[in-house]
């Protein structure tokens, strides 16, 4: 049996625009996918302006629920207005009706909740979930199905009570069930089969008693994987992230000469670049797909010009030449922190993380001998984290060393061992410039070269190495 194609487009807060400003081009591209396929768009919080600042609308929420949680309630217009301000300059009167009915009803939740959060002194479970979910995604995945029917389009939105996508308990980071997601999926399928598109809310999950949860940031790129999962059985599915560019060799926020398009990663490739630094997409729904044991085909496309798109695949094609760049991606990370301790309580450690679900970003180093005792090296990739969890690293082992500060400096390809001489003229390329290099670590099974510098470092050894145009082709 051919199954019937469908497109999960993944628009986030950039693409949306501060206030929906460029809902018009998110219009026109959502009319396009849906000229050859059935197309389940999902979206991230859009942006605003709050103190001062650009923002997400769910750090806005943050904000002002950390005030209820100190007794110290704040004005909560914006988490209504900024969708009444948008509806109003792309809807039709009927739908412009409708739409504000649903409003006012997420708009009461989110009152509701923020009472429990101030009666609890407590941002936390499922009241921080609905805080979010109905100031945030939930929201604009209605306003834009609403949208979409004003200009043309036949399209529905899914609300909680049907929601596909079941995880754990685990309000604030929860984990996906597939097996209890797909109990819930038939009236996702039948929307799709009678819509051209439907809109949904990415990050927010349900607990199999129907409770409110949320992904980690950047869940709404996970909410799109898991659909794709769910729906793998269905439709054939690709899943297209849209951004305001396709890959790039690195960040052009960092690097502004002389960088390549990158035509196509593998899987491997993609979830390095995400832990790194690079806003590709979240490094955890690609291991989503692969957990599962799925080869789903992934575009991250430049939606002002979608003809330019990168493709991530499971694994690198065989029919790669001599020719094609080994190294495809110099990226970064500040606020990273290095933890020592030794190897036999380190291996308890990392055992407690995989048995908890809850931390990917940390490496483990190659380990060195100190005092007779083997010692192994963790960098963690979120320096706050270590911070806030240092209890924790002494109770394993009480003479842990912690040092932060630390950046790490990333080479990704999966043919990177092709390379001769690499390390050693990448370390020379660093000290040319008179950096430090505190550790270099160097993995062909990994796919990448890490090296650890002072954190204030991180910006020039990206752009000393990309600038070696031998390195990078």
């Amino acid at each position: 049996m051919v199954l019937e194609q469908i497109v999960i487009a993944k628009f986030g807060g950039s693409a949306l625009g501060i206030n929906g400003v460029r809902i018009p081009i998110i219009i026109e591209r959502i009319k396009q996918l849906s000229k050859k396929s059935k197309v389940i768009c999902v979206f991230s919080a859009p942006l605003t302006s709050y103190e001062g600042k650009n923002m997400s609308m769910t750090d806005v929420a943050i904000r002002i629920s950390r005030n209820y949680a100190t007794s110290n309630p704040v004005d909560i217009d914006i988490l209504k207005n900024v969708y009444l301000d948008i509806s109003r300059k792309f809807l039709s009167k009927e739908n412009q009706e409708m739409f504000e009915t649903e409003l006012n009803s997420f708009s009461r939740t989110v009152l509701i909740s923020l009472k429990q959060v101030a009666e609890n002194r407590r941002f936390v479970d499922v009241s921080r979930s609905r805080v979010l979910a109905y100031s945030g995604e939930i929201v604009i995945a209605s306003l834009m199905n609403y949208i979409l029917r004003s200009n043309g389009m036949v399209s529905s939105s899914i609300g909680i009570n049907d929601w596909p996508i079941i995880t754990d308990d685990n309000f604030e980071a929860a984990n996906f069930m597939l097996d209890e997601s797909k109990k819930h999926l038939e009236y996702l399928v039948d929307l799709i089969q009678c819509n051209e598109v439907v809109c949904f809310g990415g990050f927010i999950g349900k607990t199999v008693d129907g409770l409110e949860t949320t992904y980690e940031r950047g869940g709404s790129d996970r909410s799109a994987a898991d659909l794709g999962v769910i729906l793998s059985n269905n439709f054939k599915v690709t899943l297209d992230f849209e951004k305001d560019n396709s890959v790039l060799s690195a960040d052009p926020k960092i690097v502004s000469e002389n960088l390549r398009f990158v035509k196509t990663l593998s899987y491997n490739e993609a979830k390095l670049a995400g832990m790194f630094g690079m806003k590709i997409l979240d490094p955890i729904a690609i291991k989503d797909i692969d957990d599962h044991g799925l080869n789903l085909l992934i575009l991250v496309t430049n939606i002002s010009n979608p003809t330019s798109y990168t493709q991530i695949i499971k694994k690198a094609s065989n029919e790669e030449s001599d020719s094609d760049p080994k190294i495809k991606l110099v990226t970064g990370k500040k606020n990273c922190a290095i933890v020592r301790m030794e190897s036999i309580s380190a291996s308890h450690l990392a055992a407690l993380f995989e048995k908890q679900r809850q931390y990917h970003d940390f490496i483990k180093l190659s380990p060195y001998r100190k005092d007779n005792l083997e010692m192994t090296r963790f960098l963690f990739l979120d320096g706050d984290y270590v911070r806030r969890h240092e209890k924790i690293f002494r109770a394993f082992y009480p003479k842990v060393e912690m040092v932060y500060g630390r950046g790490v400096v990333t080479l990704i390809g999966d043919s990177m061992w092709k390379v001769p001489k690499i390390v050693s003229e990448t370390s020379s390329i660093v000290s040319q410039r008179d950096i430090n290099i505190l550790n270099i670590d160097a993995q062909e099974e990994t796919s990448r070269i890490l090296i650890i510098v002072e954190d204030s470092n991180v910006e020039e050894v990206i752009r000393s190495i990309h600038s070696k145009g031998t390195i990078m082709n």
